[in-house]
């Protein structure tokens, strides 16, 4: 059998009507959306079904509602699978790209449900108030040959703070800092051999020195957090490396907000350790585009697909069938 990773998309992956087909077909997800709504004291899910856009957009909206949507992808699956009276396929690994790391953990029950949409929404509040004083941007580099991205950040760096906060698949990074150096590394992205340089529309400098606060807080509010061991290993987000203790959990979630995300490296580390199937679970296919441009080689799946029964693709019924 195909050995399988569950990967979980973070902020950006939402969209209004995200989770609705899904929650009105499954009980199972309906339940997880309704769960999500009493942790927040508030409809979370009413705002992921029905928007407006610009409000479920601010962060500490659009992470949260990521979350629950992911965990009803999540539950509605396995609801699918004990219908058809077939064995859920074991993942080998968990991922989550940035704020996806906290739907990998609930996935690996290393967090509970409530706990993690409360602290991605606290997350959300801290990154904003993070760099306060400071003036942040993000900008996503198209095209770029990764031999010269010393050089990109030498363009921003005399200008303030710069660093690569994502490498997402090969030609497609962003960089992140203060917005002068932002500005003038895309500025001059063009003539390193970039096909496009885009300041993006974000509030904040993530995965950056400028949420230095962010994670001091973020490390006081999980200090009280129970977590457990998570049952799956889990893919660090800055180095690939395998997370497998509540304690390297704890850290993650702290780490990650200074530090970039190297999907890249996930994502290849998974298939060298003999992955070859990828299973997006959550709002749209972003993932799954990146993972068939990282690893042309593997299979991936997006669990989000609005022409499936209850907006639901459901992989491996045949595979499952068979043992």
């Amino acid at each position: 059998m195909d050995r399988i990773a569950f990967v979980f998309p973070g902020q950006g992956s939402q969209s209004v009507g995200m989770g609705k087909a899904l929650a009105e077909s499954s009980p199972a997800a309906a339940a997880v959306l309704a769960e999500a709504d009493r942790a927040l004291g508030e409809p979370i899910s009413k705002l992921a079904f029905e928007g407006p856009a610009e409000e479920l957009d601010l962060t500490v909206n659009a992470q949260p509602a990521l979350v629950a949507v992911s965990i009803a992808f999540l539950a509605a699956l396995r609801e699918r699978w004990a219908a058809a009276g077939l064995k859920a396929p074991t993942p080998v690994f968990l991922a989550g790209h940035s704020m996806g790391q906290y739907s990998a953990l609930v996935a690996a029950g290393s967090i509970s449900l409530r706990d993690a949409v409360r602290l991605v929404r606290e997350r959300g509040r801290q990154m904003q108030a993070s760099g306060q004083g400071r003036a942040g941007a993000m900008a996503a580099i198209i095209g770029l040959d990764e031999a010269r991205l010393p050089e990109l950040l030498a363009l921003g760096t005399p200008h303030g703070s710069l660093t690569v906060a994502n490498r997402n698949s090969p030609g497609q990074v962003v960089i992140s800092g203060d917005r002068a150096a932002v500005e003038a590394a895309v500025a001059g992205s063009k003539d390193l051999g970039a096909r496009r340089g885009i300041v993006l529309p974000v509030s904040v400098a993530a995965h950056s020195a400028l949420m230095a606060q962010a994670a001091e807080g973020m490390a006081r509010i999980l200090e009280p957090i129970e977590f457990a061991d998570p049952s799956t290993p889990l893919i660090a987000n800055a180095d690939a490396r395998p997370i497998t203790t509540a304690a390297q959990a704890r850290a993650e979630l702290i780490a990650h907000l200074t530090r970039g995300v190297d999907w890249v490296a996930a994502v290849q580390s998974m298939t060298a350790q003999g992955v070859t199937t990828f299973v997006e679970v959550g709002s749209g296919k972003v993932l799954t585009g990146l993972i068939r441009r990282i690893s042309p080689e593997v299979s991936p799946i997006a669990l989000d697909d609005a022409s499936a029964p209850g907006g639901l693709a459901v992989p491996f019924l045949e595979v499952s069938a068979a043992n």
